[in-house]
């Protein structure tokens, strides 16, 4: 290495600072964690420390390319031409059907600048009410049960309250694997501190084996373990009186519904027995500070709201809000799904602002110079909603950016012909081997994250930089050019601004914070950098005093701030339970879990083409219980057929004690495979597909050799 250059690691949302080494000839050749950055301290996963190899990875695209039809073969272009044609076909379909039958879906990906940039064009310019990004898959149930208790999104803890809690209960939240950085900060703590751990999740996942205490609950029974904890705290007079009367609205529609559910009759549902329901409660009503994590497994669920609603009620009665150690913190999903949440405009409008609010959208239209008319009056559909809407033809142009819904919805057989009956679609990706683009009539080559300039926030609201690495190749081009490119085409007379540089639409958005929860007005992209990211809020009043930004430990919701309610007080939120999953039946008897690999990413179209990473399991596999597999005549190794209502997928049986005998978990990282299965049964709040809750049965393959070449045939892209 002769030069080391800086940047923030583009997979989860740890937020890890990371250099990228170039060797004499300028070429990427090696990573390594930052040293001085507090979030990940030197450290990174077995991703991160390979991430400099993505850059030239196979299947990049490298020049724009059009078809008439999806059918036919690829034609290159100009970039004048391809964005001509993204224009003139989406206004086209507009024209001849309305506004919204055109969608557009982005990515938790990108770069917060190029979010807000693609906001501004989709709202201000495009006109679509069906704008929204891939985070509805992983973080919209975390989104909606902080807006229903709190009032507002965002998470109100961090990092450094695993070095304050005296309890700590993780939700479906597989750290070691889906976090590996905040794996090491947490144990780091519990070494120092002793505090128990306690982990609820229907899989013996490596925290769990971690674990003082395991709770291994009947999938889709998270509100009611909750319920039953709430009836042992408030019946036993465990609750915090004074934080509650002074802090919350509820309490006693609470006290009504929780006192429906005690441990005797939660434990009959959930699967966990009455008195260790009582030994948890008790455990962490009873702690000075006690914090609550969760990932997917709340989240991707039904009941995914309701249970960090029931999260978040845990915290509010006992009084762990907005104090050291003491908080209600997710675990976010995507590098940047932060960033999205606050300035994408996917949910509203920037920085937590709602299309619902005749103010807000009076505020966005002066300062964009958008008619406020032109703005929807209410939030319009979500991703997993508009290819339903699609299926039926109602949507007939689509503009997919820098995300693969072919691989990762729910029932993927709907999804396809959702796509197949598109009169135009767009894939703007760095990778043109993507499944999507199959049925693309547009390609636009991107840049992907170091590639790149601007800044992202993590999962603790740290808002971090990416400083460019390496260039995209060939003809590609960062998103944020490719962005304002497009604008040029729908931006009559250029009466709407879009600057070039992603300082400068930082100064942007830091100007249309002044005031609100995510108040960045201290930030320029030069202090993030030299302080290896800064937590939200950092104020201009905080700046002006010579404050320096805290290391870590920025909380919300702490004494001397409100609840983001008119009244200034949070919800307490009564949930009754019932059951609108799919689970197991004499037909298809076995649960299926879904989730993720600590090697791969999403669908593997990184991971999949670093030999790094993609070599711990370069073929799906489903990890099954041995005793499950010796009834049916399955030894390990062995291709079998998993079957559901939806589809089958053909996989390599794992057998291992982690699972219990009636169910499998299926890593969903690849395509034709998870997602097969999968039921799209939606959160009715957050509209988040209920990915770990559905039936299966398993089938023994006669011809393993067919199924191994299958297997290969399937994953061809």
């Amino acid at each position: 290495m002769v030069e080391w250059k800086y940047a923030t690691c583009g997979y989860c949302s740890t937020g890890c600072s990371i250099e990228v080494g170039l060797n004499a000839a300028g070429k990427a050749v090696a990573s390594r964690g930052v040293a001085d950055a507090d979030v990940n301290r030197g450290k990174l996963c077995l991703k991160g420390l390979a991430e400099h190899q993505i850059f030239a990875a196979p299947g990049r695209g490298t020049q724009p390319l059009m078809r008439t039809h999806w059918h036919d073969a690829w034609q290159p272009t100009d970039w004048n031409a391809a964005t001509a044609k993204l224009h003139d076909e989406f206004r086209r379909i507009q024209a001849k059907y309305g506004r919204d039958s055109v969608a557009v879906i982005s990515t938790g990906q990108l770069l917060t600048e190029e979010f807000y940039t693609l906001g501004k064009l989709t709202r201000g310019l495009i006109g679509t009410n069906n704008y929204d990004g891939n985070t509805t898959l992983c973080m919209a149930s975390a989104v909606s049960g902080y807006k229903r208790s709190f009032g507002s999104d965002g998470p109100p803890g961090s990092y450094e309250d695993f070095s304050h809690t005296d309890c700590l209960i993780a939700w479906g939240s597989n750290l070691p694997e889906q976090h590996p950085i905040i794996y090491y900060r947490l144990k780091d703590a519990q070494e120092q501190r002793r505090f128990p751990l306690i982990v609820v999740d229907p899989r013996v996942t490596m925290l769990a084996q971690m674990a003082d205490i395991h709770l291994p609950l009947t999938p889709g029974t998270d509100v009611v373990l909750q319920n039953a904890m709430m009836h042992v705290i408030l019946k036993e007079g465990l609750e915090d009186k004074r934080y509650i009367e002074a802090n919350c609205n509820g309490i006693e529609e609470l006290r009504a519904e929780v006192a429906k559910w005690d441990p005797a009759t939660a434990s009959r549902i959930c699967g966990i027995d009455e008195e260790t329901i009582r030994v948890v409660a008790r455990l962490f009503a009873k702690a000075p500070a006690a914090m609550q994590i969760w990932t997917m497994g709340i989240n991707q669920s039904t009941h995914g709201s309701d249970g960090v609603v029931g999260i978040n009620n845990l915290a509010l009665i006992t009084g762990n809000v907005g104090k050291p150690g003491g908080t209600p913190l997710s675990i976010t999903g995507q590098c940047n799904a932060m960033g999205t949440r606050e300035w994408s405009s996917c949910a509203g409008l920037p920085n937590h602002r709602l299309l619902e609010n005749a103010q807000h959208r009076q505020e966005m239209g002066e300062f964009w110079n958008v008619d406020p008319e032109f703005f929807p009056k209410q939030l319009g559909l979500k991703q997993t909603d508009i290819f339903k809407v699609m299926e039926t033809g109602k949507i007939k142009g689509l503009w997919i950016i820098a995300t693969n819904p072919m691989s990762s919805l729910p029932d993927t057989a709907r999804v396809r012909k959702a796509m197949e009956q598109l009169e135009f679609c767009c894939v703007q990706d760095c990778y043109q081997d993507t499944e999507c683009n199959q049925y693309a009539h547009l390609y636009l080559p991107a840049g992907t994250w170091a590639e790149k300039h601007g800044v992202m926030t993590n999962t603790e609201r740290r808002v971090n930089l990416v400083t460019p690495v390496a260039t995209p190749p060939g003809e590609a081009q960062p998103d944020l050019w490719i962005f304002n490119r497009v604008a040029e085409k729908f931006n009559e007379g250029g009466r709407v601004k879009f600057p070039e540089n992603a300082a400068d639409i930082f100064l942007e958005m830091r100007e249309l914070s002044k005031g609100r929860l995510c108040d960045i007005t201290g930030m320029d992209h030069d202090l993030i950098h030299k302080h290896r990211g800064v937590q939200w809020p950092y104020t201009a009043e905080q700046a002006a005093r010579g404050e320096a930004p805290a290391t870590g430990g920025v909380r919300l919701y702490t004494e001397d701030a409100t609840f983001r309610f008119p009244d200034g007080r949070a919800k307490l939120i009564p949930l009754p339970f019932t059951v609108n999953y799919e689970g197991p039946d004499e037909q298809y008897p076995f649960w299926l879990n879904t989730g993720r690999l600590v090697e791969h990413w999403h669908t593997r179209t990184k991971t999949g083409k670093v030999g790094n990473n993609n070599k711990f399991s370069p073929i799906p596999f489903v990890e099954m219980n041995p005793d499950t597999a010796a009834e049916l005549g399955i030894r390990r190794g062995e291709y079998i057929r998993l079957v559901s209502r939806r589809s089958d997928a053909v996989v390599m049986a794992q057998l291992t004690q982690r699972v219990r005998r009636n169910m499998v978990f299926l890593p969903f990282h690849f395509h034709d495979c998870a997602n097969r299965l999968t039921i799209a049964l939606l959160d009715p709040y957050s509209r988040q597909p209920a990915f770990k809750q559905s039936g299966v049965r398993i089938e023994k393959i006669a011809n393993q050799h067919e199924a191994a070449m299958l297997s290969m045939e399937m994953r061809q892209f």
